[in-house]
């Protein structure tokens, strides 16, 4: 099944500032961040945030900060505990979820939109943790509870759909 760019949320868990510093390949997945954040924007997929213990580990980074148009404050590391559910935009069922940690933030949010019947789709090149071999984990889980492993650009083209869609060459610029 494809992704439907009018059925999407993007969720983006945890980029915070002081959390950053010691994610395994940070720069990579905050790239990655920004980027399915700006596609997302690009197709009127609604941007949301989490922020994990916010004085603890301060806000998001501010460039994915501009770009959530809400961002939930919570204290659960699964972020439908404090819900997240109750901000998604009604009649989206498809929920992609990035950021980290993934095997703790984003996996219990992950799960707990599964658990609520959303299609749920991962970009794995858009989480991270502070070991590979967490992240890796997490992927694995998650693959086998059912949420779809996606990349960044499957997303971008699937929510395209079409080079005719005219949004096409400010995604593509993105992408390249």
């Amino acid at each position: 099944m494809l992704m439907d760019a009018n059925q999407a949320v993007l969720v983006i868990v945890d980029l915070q500032g002081r959390l950053m510093p010691a994610i395994h390949d940070a720069g990579l997945v905050l790239a990655q961040n920004l980027r399915l954040a700006k596609i997302a924007r690009l197709l009127d997929v609604p941007v949301l945030g989490t922020e994990q213990n916010r004085q603890g580990l301060g806000p998001n980074v501010e460039e994915i900060a501009a770009l959530c148009e809400r961002t939930l404050h919570k204290t659960h590391f699964g972020a439908c505990f404090d819900g997240l559910q109750d901000m998604l935009p009604a009649g989206r069922r498809q929920i992609v979820v990035t950021g980290c940690e993934a095997h703790v933030c984003m996996l219990q949010t992950a799960i707990g939109l599964l658990e609520r019947g959303y299609d749920v789709s991962i970009a794995i090149d858009a989480v991270g943790s502070r070991q590979a071999a967490s992240r890796d984990a997490a992927l694995a889980r998650l693959g086998k509870l059912g949420a779809h492993l996606v990349t960044v650009e499957m997303l971008a083209f699937e929510w395209l759909r079409d080079c005719k869609h005219p949004r096409f060459r400010e995604v593509l610029a993105l992408i390249k």
